[in-house]
């Protein structure tokens, strides 16, 4: 009899034992379980996620659309020191054939732009005159020469944010008797930079029998070395440069105009006229733009 209740007892602690070691079994086989399931959804929404960026992403840069894929194409004037000039070394950027390099404010600003855009800056050196028409008609994809914003050219293009601000200056002969812009009144003969604000303003004040436009600054500056006319009107900062290189000049104490300079973009291309002013707008928050304006004007002063 006892050997049978010893049975009997050996057989239940043996089916409690099976059951307590199916049990644990279970719960610890089901965890691993459940986790590889949730690792496997957390994975799956990951990758769902960055899909999803990399097509915003993509989206974006589909929208961002230039004149010749992978470069963004500036048409400026590289005769306006020390917003853009032409380089003796490698510079920020070239023409279209690689054989003349730029550098200057503008040119560094852009360069910066465009990489921010994963561009490559391209320059489409012209006239000045020709620099809006050359963005409105779709062969440049941006407009940067000192180029300052006002209504006649925002019936052209788009602008973005001010980066920069300009001053207009009167540059004469140091035995001039011309004093004060107020001075230009009295029958003088103004030179002035083709196609600048400077100019127009000139020609709206003094008339245009009073008004001598030349293709860039140096010209309208030999003008008035040569006694053609007797003054010259143009931005300060390239004042500076000229007056500096040309004994004889000087800039009269009293400003002509003060103006606010930006980028000129196709109206037919807000995406990338946004996305310059994005791009832009860092830099200035940075401090970026600051530092590559104390850069060129200090070095010319």
């Amino acid at each position: 009899m006892k050997k049978l209740v010893a049975l009997l007892l050996a057989g239940t602690m043996a089916l409690s034992l099976a059951a307590c070691g199916s049990s644990s079994s279970s719960s610890a086989s089901s965890a691993p379980a459940e986790s590889a399931d949730e690792a496997v959804s957390e994975a799956a929404g990951d990758a769902q996620q960055t899909a999803d960026a990399a097509s915003t992403g993509a989206a974006a840069a589909a929208e961002i659309m230039t004149v010749t894929p992978g470069e963004l194409h500036m048409a400026t004037n590289a005769a306006f020191p020390p917003y853009e000039m032409t380089s003796d070394g490698e510079g920020y950027a070239t023409d279209a054939a690689g054989s003349v390099h730029f550098e200057g404010i503008d040119v560094e600003v852009a360069a910066l732009i465009a990489e921010k855009l994963g561009l490559k800056l391209v320059i489409d050196d012209m006239d000045f005159g020709s620099v809006i028409t050359s963005v409105q008609s779709g062969r440049s994809d941006i407009a940067m020469a000192g180029l300052t914003v006002n209504e006649e050219r925002k019936q052209n293009v788009d602008f973005t944010d001010s980066y920069a601000t300009g001053v207009q200056v009167v540059i004469v002969t140091e035995d001039s008797d011309i004093t004060t812009a107020k001075d230009l009144a009295n029958d003088k003969m103004i030179g002035c930079q083709q196609g600048t604000t400077g100019s127009i303003y000139c020609h709206e004040d003094y008339g245009d029998d009073h008004v001598a436009d030349y293709t860039n600054g140096a010209m309208a500056i030999e003008a008035l070395k040569a006694g053609k006319v007797d003054a010259v009107v143009i931005d300060s900062e390239p004042a500076k440069q000229f007056v500096a290189v040309n004994d004889g000049l000087k800039i009269l104490d009293t400003e002509y105009i003060t103006e606010d300079y930006a980028i000129g973009v196709s109206k037919d291309n807000p995406a990338l006229r946004d996305a310059i002013n994005d791009a832009l707008n860092e830099y200035i928050a940075d401090g970026t733009v600051q530092k590559i304006l104390d850069k060129y004007i200090n070095a010319g002063e």
